[in-house]
């Protein structure tokens, strides 16, 4: 988001299983996911909150499934296709070749790695080829610098290639041991997920290197399904939420861990299990300093035998966890039936299939924007719509103020279409510079070509005016096959 199940395939028949990640409205240098803020993306040094989502399915010279990201520039009038950068494996300084299937840019995630004050992009292409070793998977560091993103790069090597597939299937950057220097989390289909510690060079070389191995991956030899950070307990050491599949039952279904950083990084000694979902987000919603768990099971669940499995026909729910110093402590559920959430929970809804955490209004307090990707409107399937559900002292308010978009909405570019899936990815970012975050949807617009649509903050809430659509064919996408433009942004 993502990927929920491999942020390289395509969740059911068509909409893409990708994740969405956490940033706040701060618009600084992100050192790392190192606060319950998290800081967002500043690729330019400008001030200004920068985007990056990928197209990891779209054709690049002729080849299929290669795969593209694009990073758009934040400015004083929002985000457009205008002041961007389109980079694939073929831009000069990228590592490898624009291949079919690589999936460039399944997952990405950003922090300033090597301490110049810009903002760098880790990026994956979990399919790559290496060799002989077919969907080995590569990662790769992309600078920052006054200019973006432009394509200087440095490979992040598999430390352990034979012994799994997909290196870089999920990445998260945070500053796990608090010294102060970005940290590359990295994941596969392993259940070993590797941690490249802080001090990056510019030629790529870590500041060391360690592995956390969650009790994952036992039954189907899938690794971790998303990989999030942020600061659960207040320390200020990024803790990492680990959404996987548990190897305790022969069916292996979904389990959640909260991993704490210590002094010497990441530790799997005080580990504890959270509620089930494979999207997640983390911040401080009730401004208590402690990073609160927002997790989204699109599915929802029932219980059978004593075990948690999916059913699709509750529609999905959202789980928020609160954050204390001894790490996750109470936790609340919130559905389409909680108080006033627009909607009702209808199979295959989606509700939790993507959500993102920021700075609305300006209040302190961290809101919640959650996307409904399966919503059926205006009689039409799967054309999906946004919630966001505004932050307060006693947490999320489910009750008043909440805001619901869909391509319906006056003033919001496009319209309800059978299969837009509207929230494919969701994301609350300050882009214009003024402390408020705006909210950017992804959709599967035009069959699975993709759009990305922008609604701008005016302060104290999202608004439709000065709206605008991201598209393909403005960005330098191809729309060859279906390439899922937006279909995941970075965190």
């Amino acid at each position: 988001m993502h990927q929920h199940h491999l942020r390289l395939a395509l969740a059911t028949a068509t909409a893409a299983a990708l994740t969405g990640g956490l940033l706040t409205f701060s618009a600084v240098t992100a050192t790392a996911a190192d606060s319950t803020t998290v800081p967002q993306a500043d690729f330019n040094g400008d001030g200004k909150g920068d985007v990056a989502f990928h197209a990891s399915t779209a054709y690049v010279a002729g080849k299929k499934d290669a795969g593209q990201f694009v990073a758009v520039y934040g400015t004083s009038t929002g985000v457009s296709s205008a002041k961007r950068h389109t980079i694939s494996q073929n831009t000069a300084g990228v590592p490898g070749d624009a291949e079919a299937g690589d999936h460039f840019a399944n997952d990405l995630a950003y922090a300033d790695f090597n301490g110049d004050g810009y903002d760098d992009l880790a990026v994956s292409s979990a399919g790559e080829d290496l060799g002989k070793d077919v969907d080995a998977g590569a990662v790769a560091i992309l600078w920052g610098s006054a200019s973006g993103i432009t394509g200087k790069a440095v490979p992040v090597n598999d430390p352990a290639p034979t012994s799994h597939d997909f290196w870089g299937s999920t990445i998260a950057a945070g500053d796990f041991d608090g010294d102060g220097r970005a940290d590359l989390a990295v994941g596969s289909t392993g259940a070993t997920i590797h941690v490249f510690k802080g001090g990056f060079t510019t030629a790529g070389t870590a500041g060391g290197r360690y592995t956390i191995k969650p009790p994952i991956a036992g039954t189907n030899g899938d690794g971790p399904i998303n990989l999030t950070a942020g600061d659960v307990n207040g320390d200020r050491r990024t803790d990492l939420v680990v959404d996987g599949y548990e190897t305790v039952t022969e069916n292996g279904w979904n389990r959640n861990w909260f991993v704490p950083g210590t002094a010497s990084g990441l530790s799997m000694a005080s580990s504890q299990t959270l509620k089930p979902g494979v999207i997640t987000a983390i911040g401080d919603i009730n401004a208590d300093g402690y990073g609160d768990i927002v997790t989204g099971a699109y599915w929802n669940s029932t219980t059978e035998d004593g075990q948690t499995m999916p059913d699709a026909a509750k529609g999905g729910k959202v789980w928020v966890t609160n954050g204390s110093a001894s790490g996750p402590a109470t936790v609340t559920g919130i559905t389409q039936e909680t108080g006033n959430v627009p909607g009702s929970s209808e199979t295959d809804d989606w509700f939790g299939y993507e959500l993102d955490l920021g700075d609305v209004n300006g209040d302190t307090y961290l809101d919640l924007v959650v996307g409904v990707a399966g919503e059926d409107l205006g009689g039409a399937a799967d054309t999906g719509s946004v919630a966001v559900l505004y932050g307060t002292a006693n947490g999320l308010d489910t009750t008043s103020g909440i805001q619901s978009f869909a391509q319906n909405t006056a003033g919001v570019p496009g319209a309800d279409e059978h299969e837009d899936w509207f929230g494919l990815d969701v994301k609350l970012d300050d882009v214009t510079g003024d402390g408020r975050a705006d909210l950017l949807v992804g959709s599967a617009e035009n069959a699975g070509n993709g759009a990305v649509t922008y609604l701008p903050s005016n302060g104290t809430k999202i608004t439709t005016s000065g709206s605008r659509t991201l598209s393909p064919s403005t960005s330098g996408v191809s729309t060859t096959g279906s390439p899922f433009f937006g279909a995941n942004f970075a965190d």
